[in-house]
């Protein structure tokens, strides 16, 4: 039996985006295509790949396998510095698609900024037309720091919808998360489950609340996610954590042990700098 449907969150231009995805990094297409399908069994609805995961083709196999519409499936994807231009854009936009062989792409992303480059607002602007163009339903970024997302928005007049950052207990990102509400920009993390940089789920304060509430400690981390009124896409390709992972709506986190996950957080360096790193 399948875990309920995560809930979802209105996104500015409309689009209406699930809570809790699947990652997709690093997995091979052949790995993407099993977990996707599995995913969807298990009522997944949002799947997060990349032009930089090479896996694009194996999401879309398994999105296919899966069975649903396409319309009760929703696709993010994001593409590479090589493609920051306004006409360039639509270009990475239709490689995608045809790799992932959609028609749509629901959400499109900026990967990384790569200021040294500096032509991040050239391709806000090309992600700007391809939303009039209906090309794709909402559009973002991620990696992007405050400065980065106040000079698209001045430039351009459009808000992004989301901006994916690294973001877990350990690396909180609570002025970029200020930042976001400020403007009603939804908050995507990235490894939610710390990652191979910081072992989150053997952290004590983690396995202590996962034995209090008789839940696995991802189980824990990720409703802490929930209760902060994040989006995010935990990555795994194990079939029991899979299930596991999306079935987190039917306990809340007390207020003071959302606090103390937080109490967690090593700062804004902990956190890869995306002024200095990016594809």
């Amino acid at each position: 039996m399948s875990a309920p449907l995560a809930p979802t969150e209105r996104l500015l231009h409309g689009a209406t985006i699930p809570r809790l995805g699947l990652g997709t990094s690093p997995m091979t297409d052949v790995e993407a295509e099993k977990a996707v399908a599995e995913a969807i069994q298990a009522g997944y609805r949002l799947f997060d790949t990349a032009e930089n995961y090479r896996n694009e083709v194996g999401v879309g196999r398994g999105l296919r396998v899966g069975g649903l519409d396409r319309a009760d499936l929703f696709v993010t994807t994001k593409f590479n510095k090589g493609w920051h231009g306004v006409d360039l854009v639509e270009k990475a936009w239709a490689g995608s698609a045809e790799r992932l062989g959609v028609e749509y792409i629901d959400l499109l992303l900026i990967h990384w900024p790569n200021p040294g480059q500096d032509r991040y607002v050239d391709a806000w602007q090309g992600l700007i037309n391809l939303l009039e163009s209906g090309k794709v339903r909402a559009i973002g970024t991620s990696n992007f720091k405050p400065a980065h997302t106040e000079r698209i928005i001045a430039a351009t007049g459009v808000v992004p919808d989301v901006n994916q950052i690294q973001l877990h207990p350990g690396v909180a990102r609570t002025a970029a998360r200020e930042f976001h509400a400020r403007h009603g920009i939804v908050t995507e993390s990235w490894s939610p489950l710390g990652g191979e940089s910081y072992d989150l789920l053997a952290d004590p304060v983690v396995t202590g609340l996962a034995d209090r509430y008789g839940r696995t400690p991802a189980q824990v981390v990720l409703r802490w996610h929930m209760e902060l009124g994040l989006v995010t896409v935990p990555k795994s390709s194990n079939p029991e954590r899979i299930a596991a992972n999306i079935d987190i709506f039917d306990f809340r986190l007390e207020p003071e042990d959302v606090a103390t996950l937080s109490g967690l957080d090593k700062g804004e360096q902990a956190a890869f700098d995306s002024d200095r790193f990016g594809h």
